[in-house]
């Protein structure tokens, strides 16, 4: 597991962070689902998706899963939210998320047939043939599994987001017989800026930030008060995710985001103007040094990456 992937992983197994996330693509920034109403399961998946015959399990992974509890007619009722995260573009994502929401609702039948089967020992649960051949009963029901990718790039997903959209027919007619599986995704380059606002943590400001990575003037981060405090787990991962640099105060949770940037934005003009001084006008480290008021080793320490670039 590369570093981004244990970075997301990490930053997304918050409890508000995906409520932040469900909330913003489902109901569209309403604060709907509560971080207090989710409960982490367990992320293994395992079932025999041929029967109890099968001779193998199948076993995978998800990055992180959620049970939602929310009221509904004075009833508990249950929702099962996963998360997958991805910093690259993966083409087979519809296939790979179809898998493990078959692989979980197959673990609730299990679950249910285990259930009858150990309270058998104690009290006799009469089956009828139907229901003794699955182990599940008529009238049991299913938790809704919904899973959503959220995407750490900036360019735009150009990958299936259906099965459909992987199958080598078009054909209309025939298509109608094949069950379609459709992503959910947040992509961040599909987002526009004022929509960002919907987010209610950080991921918002992650998510704009990867979105503008390459934009060199600074127009959608200078007045931006999203980025006036954000956290210092959220800073870490930009870094991390983007390359940026962004140093807070040890002494300090939150990060000035658009402070930080000018700070960098004045750091790369004074280190242009350094390699120009330094390479056209071939003045001495010394005379560069007085000439944008900068010490010596700050100079050398510029000059020096600038050689190991062009290496």
């Amino acid at each position: 597991m590369g570093k981004i992937d244990i970075a997301t992983k990490q930053y997304m197994s918050h409890r508000d962070i995906i409520a932040d996330a469900f909330n913003f693509y489902i109901y569209d920034g309403r604060q709907v689902i509560k971080p207090e109403e989710l409960q982490k399961i367990d992320t293994a998946e395992i079932a025999l998706p041929y029967g109890n015959d099968a001779d193998m399990a199948v076993q995978k992974l998800r990055d992180n899963l959620m049970l939602w509890s929310m009221a509904k007619d004075d009833e508990a009722v249950y929702v099962v939210l996963g998360i997958e995260n991805q910093d690259k573009i993966h083409y087979a994502i519809a296939v790979k998320n179809m898998l493990y929401d078959a692989l979980q609702y197959a673990k609730q039948v299990e679950e249910a047939k285990r259930s009858y089967r150990d309270r058998s020992k104690k009290k006799q649960i009469k089956l009828n043939s139907e229901e003794f051949l699955s182990g599940f009963k008529k009238e049991d029901k299913l938790m809704p599994v919904i899973t959503l990718v959220v995407y750490f790039g900036d360019k735009d997903w150009d990958g299936a987001k259906s099965i459909h959209e992987m199958l080598s027919v078009d054909n209309v007619e025939l298509l109608s017989y094949v069950p379609d599986y459709k992503i959910n995704l947040i992509e961040p380059a599909k987002i526009s800026d004022e929509n960002f606002d919907k987010f209610k943590t950080d991921l918002g400001a992650v998510m704009q930030f990867i979105k503008h990575q390459s934009d060199k003037d600074g127009s959608w981060i200078k007045g931006n008060s999203r980025f006036n405090h954000v956290e210092k787990e959220a800073v870490e991962l930009i870094n991390i995710i983007t390359g940026a640099k962004f140093a807070g105060d040890d002494k300090e949770e939150v990060v000035d985001m658009c402070r930080a940037w000018e700070n960098s934005m004045k750091d790369a003009k004074i280190e242009g103007k350094i390699e120009t001084l330094y390479e056209e006008c071939e003045m001495s480290i010394p005379d560069i040094a007085k000439k944008v008021s900068k010490p010596e080793e700050y100079v050398r320490e510029v000059i020096k990456r600038m050689k190991a670039a062009c290496l």
